[in-house]
């Protein structure tokens, strides 16, 4: 057997292994177990007996509603019932809610689109999911939620272009990387006011790391924080309540309500610079695959997802495909489930042959394949590729011995061509990839050779800061002079935090980096730092 037919078996074993030790552990009989059962994709979920909604004496609807993944004619729309989010309970019963919700043309909903009822299971943390068909294509919408006396906010979003439409123009957002200690989430509260037609989470939504009494660097006042949120994030419960601290932000539910969000994750999900089944730290693999079985389920409860992602224990498929009409297809990527283990741990380390093997994939064969059969049926003009670390070839300084980083795509290069050349071989002459994770913005050009400075151009990458990880940053963090040298391909380097607008249509695809000057406080205003174009079948990124 070859070491990656036995790292297959191996893994497969692990797989079985944690779903086994979930069982085990769900022959209690109790409540909780049979929560466990579902968050771990057993067949079955428990009995649970009905809540009048007329007897929910708190708001239901505190960590808002959202709407994602944009389908011509279709929209999903998101919820979770929490009057009480800190606590693990949630402050409901174990028992079934019944949720009416609406679709309006209209924000007074005088004309009705679509309306009926939903349940809010308790073995889903009283989430719920409404995958809303039959409406018009390319059209904004307006919805809301009712649970006995209490009514949501007001949502927005809209539906996807119809199949081989012409579309004159897509505005998009990129997000990524929102530790909550480490900021405000200010630049949602501005995302929220713009004209978007979706907005891309490109991953770390939330951090596992403790959030102390005063929410770190919030320096909140009033009540503290309960000290359950002051540990690393665990269980299936430790999830859950983190995931309620972030919902509970204001300005990410503006956002949320005023934007589909099409999202994908990156580490900081489940934990840091995890590689498949092996975790960033030391741990069991077996107790690792618990862990992220945890993770998953509570990022699929509380994220606009459709039923198609839901995660069966460890497992979970996040990649997908959404198409705009005739002006863009968009090739959500997974690039943490399915890889293969970092190089050389997840730093910065010279290229080395452990790194250069050929074999190593950080999309994962299936996932590859699936990316590259796409391309090759496919005739649009744009070919977007959110995913979440740096494509790019990024060295560190422009002096031997160069280093690169071992946790992005620059660990796997074998991969790496395999999806530019797939590319080429497609005739996909307009390749975008939109990034995340570092906590800067980057505008880097796509080179066919990284070692020919002569190389044809053959794509772009666009690499959004962060929402709040980091603190405030700075327009040239120190390393600005050492990498923009070393790497020549690099044309923007900025260390705020905040986001970056993506405007496509025939002609260009123009980004415009949209940063604010402090997230330690509230309130600071926004400004476009600075802005590019490439054109369309013509490569190379120039300012505007």
């Amino acid at each position: 057997m070859t070491p990656t037919a036995a790292l297959a078996v191996h893994s497969a074993e692990l797989r079985a292994a944690a779903r086994h030790i979930a069982r085990r552990r769900l022959l209690t009989g109790t409540a909780a177990a049979a929560a466990l059962a579902f968050a771990f994709g057993l067949p079955g979920t428990a009995s649970a007996a009905d809540l009048d909604p007329r007897r929910i004496g708190e708001d239901p609807f505190t960590l808002g509603i959202a709407s994602g993944d944009p389908r011509p004619g279709s929209v999903l729309l998101w919820t979770r019932l929490a009057p009480r989010p800190y606590e693990p309970d949630s402050g409901l019963p174990f028992r079934r809610l019944d949720v009416r919700w609406e679709v309006a043309h209209d924000p007074g909903f005088t004309r009705i689109a679509r309306r009926g009822s939903a349940i809010a299971h308790p073995e889903l943390h009283h989430s719920l999911r409404v995958e809303v068909t039959g409406l018009g294509h390319d059209r904004t919408y307006y919805y809301r939620f009712r649970a006995g006396p209490w009514i949501s906010a007001t949502g927005r979003t809209r539906t996807a272009p119809a199949p081989g439409a012409r579309v004159g123009r897509l505005r998009l957002a990129a997000v990524s990387c929102q530790a909550y200690h480490e900021g405000y989430f200010t630049p949602y509260r501005h995302l929220a006011d713009d004209e978007l037609n979706a907005v891309f989470h490109l991953g770390d939504y939330l951090y596992e790391h403790p959030v102390n009494a005063t929410g770190g660097a919030r320096r909140l006042r009033g009540s503290p924080l309960p000290a359950h949120f002051n540990r690393e994030t665990l269980t299936l419960e430790d999830y859950r309540l983190r995931y309620g601290l972030y919902r509970s932000d204001p300005d990410l539910r503006a956002a949320h309500a005023a934007h589909p969000f099409v999202l994908t994750w990156d580490d900081h999900e489940t934990e840091n610079n995890y590689a498949d089944d092996s975790p960033g730290y030391p741990q069991p693999p077996e107790e690792f695959l618990l862990r992220r079985a945890a993770a998953y389920r509570a990022y699929w409860e509380n994220q606009p997802l459709r039923i198609a992602q839901r995660p069966h224990g460890p497992d979970m498929r996040l990649y997908r495909r959404l198409r705009f009409g005739r002006l863009a297809q968009f090739d959500i990527l997974d690039t943490r489930q399915y890889r293969s283990h970092q190089a050389y741990g997840a730093g910065w380390h010279p290229p080395g042959p452990r790194s250069d093997d050929p074999a190593r994939t950080i999309t994962g064969a299936a996932q590859e394949r699936w990316l590259l059969d796409g391309w090759r049926n496919s005739r649009v003009r744009w070919h977007v590729l959110p995913q979440q670390v740096v494509f790019a070839r990024r060295r560190r300084s422009p002096v031997q011995p160069y280093t690169v980083s071992m946790d992005a795509w620059d660990g796997y290069p074998a991969s790496r061509q395999r999806v530019l050349a797939g590319a080429e071989a497609a005739g996909v002459d307009n390749l975008l990839v939109l990034s995340g994770d570092v906590h800067v913005a980057y505008a880097l050009d796509l080179q066919r050779d990284w070692d020919d400075p002569g190389s044809p151009t053959v794509g772009t990458e666009i690499v959004t800061t962060s929402i709040s990880s980091g603190g405030d940053g700075g327009d040239r963090p120190a390393n600005w002079a050492a990498l923009t040298t070393a790497n020549p391909h690099l044309r923007y380097y900025n260390g705020r935090r905040g986001y970056v607008v993506v405007t496509l249509d025939e002609q260009r695809a123009r980004a415009d980096f949209r940063t604010v000057t402090a997230v330690t406080a509230p309130g600071s205003p926004i400004t476009t730092a600075a802005s590019f174009v490439t054109e369309a079948r013509s490569p190379g990124l120039r300012p505007v």
